[in-house]
């Protein structure tokens, strides 16, 4: 059983730039796979990005590639997404996702283990 705890998000303009972080309890952390992932409202969750768990593959959603970056300190346990330059369609409820199977790390299927949620606004 791995618990995610969020921290970051909150109410940004337009062009400028968040960090959220997902700390995992136990002390395996390496061993797992960790995604980020956003609900809109009336929308379905949807991948933002994915780190492996030897931290040397990234996968981005076409829609952050060049504003987000994914990444993990595994001694700290913890994984982070720095979001710069966002948007208004950024607004959504992030979570972070873990696991410890192979697989495919861009879809929400894959995962277990997810953290509690943080609302990202951006306004216009």
């Amino acid at each position: 059983q791995v618990r995610l705890v969020q921290s970051g998000g909150g109410l940004v303009q337009a062009g400028g730039s968040l960090r959220l972080s997902c700390a995992a309890s136990g002390h395996t952390f390496r061993r797992y796979a960790m995604g980020w992932f956003r609900q809109a409202p009336g929308k379905e969750r949807e991948l933002v990005a994915a780190i492996r768990k030897s931290g040397l593959s990234t996968s981005y959603a076409d829609s952050v590639k060049g504003r987000f970056t994914i990444s993990r300190d595994n001694a700290k346990n913890t994984v982070y997404v720095q979001m710069n330059s966002l948007k208004p369609e950024d607004t959504a409820v992030y979570y972070c996702a873990a696991d410890d199977a192979d697989g495919p790390i861009t879809r929400a299927s894959l995962y277990r283990y997810w953290g509690q949620g943080t609302q990202v606004t951006v306004s216009s």
